[in-house]
């Protein structure tokens, strides 16, 4: 279904993802409130003997969304079939997808908000009444078909939940919003996966690298995963705070996680439109960046730490920004 190119970079990282990613529920940390409405959730559909309500979960990327749809097929003891939305281009294509489920299957779609909308239609049917309703042929050739469907749960994940359409958003039983991370609750996740990858780290370094994540377990491994190689090759292998430092000072990342593009999109509001307000395409335009990657992956973090700000006329950089960035205020 999903005929992306791969690269052994991207496989590399889905093949490390897998090796660390928690198996149970209880495995899972942080997330508290999510994880504990998902658990009551899925015992009860399980004394019931029924599939899980459809579940969608939203918020920025890295915060565990693919992890906890593989929790929820663990937990229910189902099989999970996965798929992307940008990859499902044709009707067929989701026909293929919903055809191919067994009963109980959890079906996840990632990006499940780039589905086009004529697309999506057939999965209004599919989620209400497990029925597949769709036309085949053209023209006067063409006609209606409908397949009864196995009960299936459909976890769809999205960064962006006010692109969903509210005919689909509202046949979601159960919608979870994913939040950052706390400092505590990612130095247990860079103890964890330190332990998993069998690379030892000092507590106090993982404190220090857990800082720096951005809020995001998924920043956290690939930083541990950098950090490891600085300690391999510069040190005796083992990770403590010096070397944590020396490696994230090199991946040009600073205290509070910021790294070259972040400081690059505040000095762009600054130094060209006088700290704001500006609106996004302007910011993109000028640092050369992709509207939608500052939207979900920059800005959510700066506007969270309080470095930037929305206002109803655009942008705008904070004093807070101005203090971390060294430069002196001008207030707007």
């Amino acid at each position: 279904m999903d005929e992306r190119m791969i690269t052994a970079e991207e496989l590399e990282e889905d093949i490390f993802e897998e090796n660390i990613r928690p198996a149970s529920i209880k495995e899972y940390i942080g997330q508290t409130e999510v994880k504990e409405n998902l658990d009551i959730f899925m015992k009860a559909a399980k004394m019931r003997e029924e599939t899980l309500d459809h579940v969608l979960l939203y918020g920025p990327p890295g915060l565990g969304k693919t992890t906890l749809s593989y929790i929820i097929a663990n937990e229910m003891g189902a099989d999970i079939k996965t798929a992307n939305g940008p990859a499902i281009e044709k009707s067929g294509d989701l026909a293929a997808l919903l055809s191919s489920l067994e009963e109980g299957d959890i079906l996840f779609i990632d990006e499940i908000h780039r589905i086009p909308r004529y697309i999506e239609e057939i999965l209004y049917p599919a989620m209400e009444d497990f029925k597949l309703s769709i036309t085949v042929g053209t023209d006067a050739t063409s006609r209606h078909i409908e397949i009864d469907l196995p009960h299936f749960t459909l976890v769809g994940a999205t960064t962006r939940a006010g692109d969903l359409s509210s005919p689909l958003r509202d046949r979601f039983g159960i919608t979870s919003k994913l939040q950052y991370y706390t400092k505590e609750e990612l130095t247990q996740i860079v103890l964890r996966t330190s332990k998993v990858l069998n690379c030892p780290i000092e507590e106090e370094a993982a404190v220090e690298l857990a800082g720096r994540s951005r809020g995001t377990p998924r920043i956290a491994n690939r930083l541990l995963k950098r950090v490891r190689d600085y300690a391999l090759v510069l040190g005796n292998g083992n990770i403590d705070l010096k070397m944590t430092k020396i490696a994230l000072e090199r991946l040009k990342v600073d205290a509070l996680g910021l790294d070259d593009t972040d400081y690059h999109l505040l000095r762009a509001i600054i130094e060209r439109f006088n700290g704001g307000p500006v609106g996004i395409e302007a910011i993109a335009s000028s640092i050369g960046e992709e509207q939608t990657t500052i939207e979900d992956v920059y800005e959510p973090y700066l506007l969270q730490i309080g470095l930037l700000k929305r206002t109803s006329r655009g942008r705008v950089v904070t004093e807070k920004a101005y203090k971390h960035l060294q430069l002196p205020y001008k207030e707007v």
